[in-house]
């Protein structure tokens, strides 16, 4: 089978471009990619997602078409993510693909392909549009991730469905401790094999609220874990990633990288939150208030106790993406050889002078849930007044 080209060369021209010109102007903090979760309401419940406990009240909020347009207007990232809880459920998805298209943004729409045969004559194919589907393993790997039967074989249909169709398609994947090396192999393979574009992996974040906590690696297990896979793929040169080559190195112990939070802003239904997609520790209601108000420093590897464990690409792919910018002879060898899977690992950040974690979600959850009461009409009131 032809290899695809896991990043066509249009989108990494344009976002290298974009990334140079921000290291011209001297900008040291800018958006990469906006991470957009319109809705948290989902039709599945994985024991490892943080986004599923919401009240009611909240799950049934929605970002409107024209928040997701300001969402983008204001940051001005070259890409959007789009996530959730299950996108597909949003009314307004098409329109809001159509929507970033229009304004020439690359755009990655995330779903767990449950109902993807049912929506997917309402998109259209376009360079810049690309299906993300989640997929965390083989049959047995994912259905036991999110917690029902069948999803693999739905999510398998759905990819072929999409290619037939003419659509860039490529899968996400979250590890966790318990992934094998020998089998995350094999799976890599086999949805090679299936004809996708690219694979996004990741180590899972350990977010406070998901309901299985004893699953999640720590960064000494992420290293050694990415290495017994990559070394399984030649280095990774086997497989196509969406991913940057030297995101990849980090993963395998050869970068010692901080994170970059302001890199993949979140924009949902609590506003822009603060510090960044994974950790929700605050919202504001502007892009410029997120990135001027934000005190960066009390956050990341070694500052804050809950970032400690974290290697999530929503963190570290931006500072990887500017390091290839700032130093590119790095890639000539990742390029050859592939990710160097022995040998002594890069040095780690020291986490003795990290903060203590500060636990806040039941506080913002009272906020949101405050707002929208009093948003809603007094039905009594109405009532009364007929």
């Amino acid at each position: 089978m032809e290899r695809s080209v896991p990043i066509p060369f249009k989108q990494a021209a344009r976002i290298g471009a974009y990334v140079a010109k921000q290291h011209v102007m001297g900008r040291k903090r800018y958006p990469l990619v906006l991470m957009l979760e319109p809705l948290f309401r989902c039709n599945l419940a994985c024991a490892g997602c943080g986004k599923i406990d919401y009240p009611d009240d909240i799950l049934n909020q929605r970002l409107s078409y024209d928040e997701c347009m300001q969402a983008i207007d204001e940051c001005g990232a070259p890409a959007v993510s789009i996530a959730g809880g299950e996108p597909l459920l949003h009314r307004e998805m098409p329109q809001i693909v159509k929507g970033y298209i229009a304004r020439k943004k690359f755009v990655i729409l995330c779903t767990n392909a449950l109902l993807l045969a049912k929506k997917i004559d309402q998109y259209q194919p376009h360079p810049n549009f690309t299906w993300s589907i989640h997929l965390d393993g083989d049959k047995a790997m994912h259905d036991k991730s999110v917690c029902q039967d069948g999803t693999y074989e739905k999510a398998v249909a759905a990819i072929k469905l999409a290619k037939q169709k003419g659509f860039r398609v490529q899968i996400n994947c979250t590890l966790f401790n318990d992934a094998d090396p020998e089998r995350t192999a094999n799976f890599f393979d086999n949805v090679m094999a299936m004809g996708v574009d690219g694979i996004t992996v990741s180590p899972g974040y350990a977010y406070e609220r998901a309901p299985d906590q004893q699953h999640f690696l720590n960064r000494e297990r992420t290293r050694n874990l990415f290495r017994d896979i990559l070394r399984r793929g030649d280095g990774g040169k086997k497989w196509d990633f969406t991913q940057s080559d030297l995101f990849l190195d980090f993963l395998a112990g050869n970068q010692t990288y901080e994170c970059s939070p302001w890199s993949m802003p979140l924009r949902c239904v609590f506003g822009w939150q603060k510090p960044c997609y994974l950790l929700g520790e605050g919202y504001v209601k502007t892009f410029k208030e997120l990135m001027e108000d934000t005190d960066w420093d009390k956050y990341g590897v070694g500052n804050y106790e809950k970032c400690a464990n974290c290697m999530v690409h929503c963190g570290f792919e931006g500072t990887a993406v500017a390091d290839s910018v700032r130093h590119p002879w790095k890639l000539v060898g990742l390029h050859r050889n592939g990710v160097r899977t022995d040998g002594p690992m890069a040095p780690d950040i020291d986490l003795s002078h990290q903060r203590p974690a500060e636990y806040v979600f039941s506080r913002h959850v009272e906020h949101k849930l405050t707002e929208i009461r009093a948003s809603k009409p007094d039905t009594k009131k109405a009532q009364a007044a007929e």
